[in-house]
């Protein structure tokens, strides 16, 4: 692809790589150091002067590291004259802060928003975002995917004449009725309260779960305290088999071995819009490949085609 230039920052280069071998094209080098006062430093090293660029980076832990990674990364690229810039943020971990729901806090995807069109993105392509309504934080055009599709492929070479979807909670039940319809299943929800952010509590399961098979479905698992949550009230109403999918597989502080551990669980399935270590690729765990439907969006961004058959 002529004219194309795709840099990654240290988030994730495996993704990077594979984005860039579905198009076709180099994943250019990014030289990346920290001066002895911490600061970091970017620099591109490939020329990007009126080059349509892209530049990869899920936000993902050390977060605010690859953020200021990112954020450097635009700046060199509108310094060194590129025609457009296009942030690829695979997991936008900010998207959790946007709502002010005590005093005195910030609405860190809005700030994020602000930094990133600021430091000189023309356009974002996010994937599941875990609430919509940052899309409307950004000004500047925002292409936002979903894994939904390529979810629901893997799932269908399952049985799935007794199975039903879950949310866990109503604020993913739109997803998880877009998902069931993916699949021609029926869909449930999980009635939750969060207390704080290891601490859930699931009052009730609205919709008919009993002697089913389950698929549940979030966008994001970090520590998973809301899975096992539900996970025992599923099991109080009598479901056959557990499996669970999200988009963004985190599993933080040993949350994959604690899934798979629960009584019930045949499986555990997410995307590589993260990094999944060794450590964390237990055989219980599927991880699917993002990378395809992120590539397309990439090309259809640089020849100017719609991007909504991607996410409708």
């Amino acid at each position: 692809m002529r004219d194309i230039a795709v840099f990654s920052g240290s988030a994730h280069p495996e993704l990077a790589e594979e984005i860039c071998d579905q198009l076709e094209v180099p994943l250019l080098p990014t030289r990346l150091s920290r001066f002895a006062n911490d600061c970091l430093e970017v620099q591109l090293q490939a020329n990007v002067r009126e080059r349509d660029v892209f530049l990869i980076q899920p936000l993902v832990p050390p977060t605010q590291d690859h953020l200021v990674e990112l954020l450097m990364m635009i700046d060199a690229a509108r310094g060194a004259s590129a025609s457009r810039i296009t942030a690829v943020i695979p997991h936008y971990a900010y998207a959790r802060s946007d709502k002010k729901d005590a005093p005195r806090i910030s609405i860190g995807g809005r700030l994020v928003a602000d930094l990133l069109v600021s430091a000189g993105a023309s356009r974002v392509l996010a994937m599941a975002l875990h609430s919509p309504q940052v899309h409307g934080f950004f000004s500047v055009p925002v292409d936002h995917l979903h894994a939904l599709r390529e979810l629901a492929q893997h799932f269908r070479g399952y049985d799935l004449s007794n199975t039903v979807v879950v949310s866990p909670d109503l604020g993913n039940a739109k997803e998880a009725a877009a998902f069931a319809r993916l699949l021609g299943v029926p869909v449930a929800t999980g009635a939750k309260q969060r207390f704080s952010d290891d601490r859930v509590e699931i009052s009730a399961i609205i919709g008919e779960v009993a002697d089913r098979d389950v698929i549940v479905l979030d966008d994001e698992i970090a520590k998973g305290t809301t899975i096992v949550e539900l996970l025992k009230h599923l099991r109080e109403r009598g479901v056959r088999t557990i499996r669970i999918a999200c988009t963004h597989g985190l599993f933080t502080a040993g949350a994959v071995d604690r899934l798979a551990e629960e009584p019930g669980v045949a499986e555990i399935v997410c995307t590589n819009t993260v990094p999944i270590s060794k450590e964390k690729r237990i055989p219980k765990l599927t991880v699917i490949s993002v990378a395809p439907a992120l590539a397309e969006a990439m090309r259809r961004i640089h020849n100017g085609e719609s991007v909504s058959v991607l996410f409708g």
